[in-house]
């Protein structure tokens, strides 16, 4: 169980049946009683009165529920259903917080074009029985290898009819390139859109320059605006985020997410930096009760919203006990490795796209396969039962271990989870749990929606 406090209210969660419990002072005061093993029926009065509701939600499985998972799971056998392709290892900015070494992952270049069919034939093949499967377009800037981008579309589109399967595309842009010709293909062939932006004007600029050390932030936003306006004027199955980066340079990212809020946009994405520990904008521990507040002050700008009808969709907030992740997800995050690989440049295979160009997470190569099944392995075990600190997390089915390439490069293992984006994870879990209760409470607050 996980109890927390929550803009004045007390909350406890319950992580295998998924339940969230608001509670009143009894109840909270019962719950604590019996989780350091003492039993609220002793006691009499409101207390004992409160143990004896706590003990029919115990007994309907809505609180203390069993984790029964860990003896039966076993990970699934290497067969991607999401392949990160590096159609350019090249970047037309400078971003100070690269971890990718200005965008080339060490091998400046383009992909070739039969390089980019070989991944499709590979995504196809290798994913078995998978009906649906993902190909991303990464870098670097992707948009510099634009006509392979869109080769590798209509090649996928049709490749996977003749298979039988359905695949989707993603694109993730710094927008510098992102004109109207190129806009409109991509809304036409409904790709995915993850745009990078990382908030207000100085912000932005300070990170995210182009190779003369001026800023980016008016054209990319120009880019971006037109684009967004576009995506969202008529329905479509395909998504468009808006993804930014906040380091220490902007503890006080909250303001990066109403800026954007304020500029119309109603998809957002703010993400901590990944960095070694030594590089300047690197997040630190002494961070954690600033950047924790700010979490709580962006679910309050947030929540003002779906309030006044001004639905806003924070990535990071928006759960789905129903219909999100199944089992496998939950307990092996983003399956790197084995459900999700990276290719680079020249073909070769990694467990995703921060491990390109280290030699020893190079898993094989396109024409060859797989070289080697130790390291896919290895990622196949770093589920949440193998992490000591997550077998035992109340966010484990939530967060499913974390990022590994965040765990590896600040501990040099797979199995250590970074500790600050644990407990980031932890915080805005809170709140994306509240914010999720909040929101189901103003649907039933409307007649017209409780029929």
């Amino acid at each position: 169980m996980h109890l927390f406090t929550l803009r004045g209210e007390k909350l406890a969660y319950d992580p295998v049946s998924g339940s969230l419990h608001q509670l009143d002072e009894p109840a909270w005061r019962a719950l604590t009683l019996w989780l350091r093993g003492e039993d609220p029926l002793d006691l009499g009065g409101e207390l004992a009165e409160a143990g004896r509701e706590l003990e029919e939600l115990r007994a309907q499985g809505l609180l203390f529920a069993p984790d029964d998972f860990a003896s039966l799971y076993h990970p699934p056998v290497f067969a991607p259903k999401s392949l990160c392709l590096m159609v350019a290892q090249a970047c037309n900015l400078r971003c100070s917080y690269c971890f990718a070494g200005e965008g080339d992952y060490g091998a400046t270049g383009l992909m070739p074009v039969e390089v980019a069919r070989a991944a499709v034939d590979f995504l196809l093949e290798s994913s078995g029985p998978r009906r649906e499967v993902e190909l991303d377009f990464f870098g670097g800037e992707p948009l510099l290898n634009f006509p392979v981008v869109q080769e590798t579309i209509r090649y996928g589109k049709r490749r996977a009819r003749e298979r039988g399967k359905r695949i989707s595309f993603t694109l993730t842009t710094n927008a510098v390139l992102l004109d109207e010709v190129r806009e409109r293909f991509l809304l036409q062939e409904e790709v995915n859109l993850v745009l990078s932006v990382d908030g207000r004007p100085e912000v932005h600029d300070r990170v995210r320059r182009f190779p003369d050390g001026s800023g980016s932030y008016r054209q990319v936003m120009s880019n971006i605006e037109r684009c967004y306006r576009e995506w969202a004027a008529r329905p479509r199955s395909s998504y468009c985020y808006l993804r930014g980066t906040f380091t220490r340079f902007n503890l006080d990212f909250a303001s990066d997410f109403a800026h954007l809020f304020d500029l119309g946009f109603r998809h957002i994405s703010l993400e901590p930096v990944v960095a070694p520990p030594s590089a300047p904008y690197a997040l630190k521990e002494e961070d954690l009760p600033l950047l924790l507040r700010e979490y709580e002050r962006l679910l309050e700008l947030y929540l003002r919203c779906w309030e006044r009808g001004d639905k806003v969709y924070f990535f990071h907030f928006e759960l789905d006990p129903d219909g999100g992740p199944c089992l496998t997800k939950r307990l092996s995050g983003c399956g790197a490795g084995f459900a999700y690989v990276a290719v680079d440049i020249q073909g070769d295979l990694y467990p995703c796209h921060q491990f390109v160009g280290r030699e020893e997470f190079r898993l094989g190569h396109l024409e060859t396969g797989l070289a080697r099944p130790e390291l896919v392995e290895s990622f196949r075990q770093a589920h949440v039962y193998r992490k000591g600190s997550c077998s035992s997390c109340w966010a484990r089915f939530l967060c499913g271990g974390g990022c590994h390439a965040s765990a590896y490069f600040a501990n040099g293992d797979l199995l250590t989870p970074y500790a600050i984006g644990c407990r980031l994870m932890q915080g805005r879990l809170e709140c994306a749990l509240y914010a999720l209760a909040h929101k189901k409470a103003l649907d039933l607050s409307n007649p017209e929606k409780a029929i």
